[in-house]
């Protein structure tokens, strides 16, 4: 009888523990991850059907505002590096937990 009861306080005291470790406070709609940040701010591009299927990374970094440094451009195409530059540079961007510094790298394929 005094193991059952000692086993139902353990139990009891586990469920209420992981009741209160749960974060009520939490926003209902987390931030976009940066590669979708990115993805929107390319987005609404002016590439004709030939033109798309090209690809190109993308090196940056962020500054203390939240903002993209284009560090680099990897592409083939003069015009997708400057399209690219254009739309992402000092662009601001909401992210959770960032490293000012941090170099990022992220593929970018341009889709009609």
């Amino acid at each position: 009888m005094r193991k059952l009861s000692i086993t139902l306080i353990a139990a009891m005291l586990f469920s209420t523990g992981t009741l209160f470790a749960n974060d009520f406070n939490s926003p209902e709609k987390p931030t976009k991850t940066l590669s979708e940040q990115i993805g929107a701010l390319l987005d609404k591009n002016d590439f004709t059907e030939d033109e798309c299927g090209k690809t190109a990374e993308v090196e940056f970094t962020l500054n203390s505002e939240q903002e993209i440094v284009v560090l680099s451009v990897d592409a083939a195409d003069s015009t997708l590096d400057s399209f690219i530059k254009s739309r992402l540079n000092y662009q601001e961007v909401e992210l959770d937990s960032f490293k000012e510094g941090k170099k990022y790298t992220v593929k970018v394929s341009i889709k009609a």
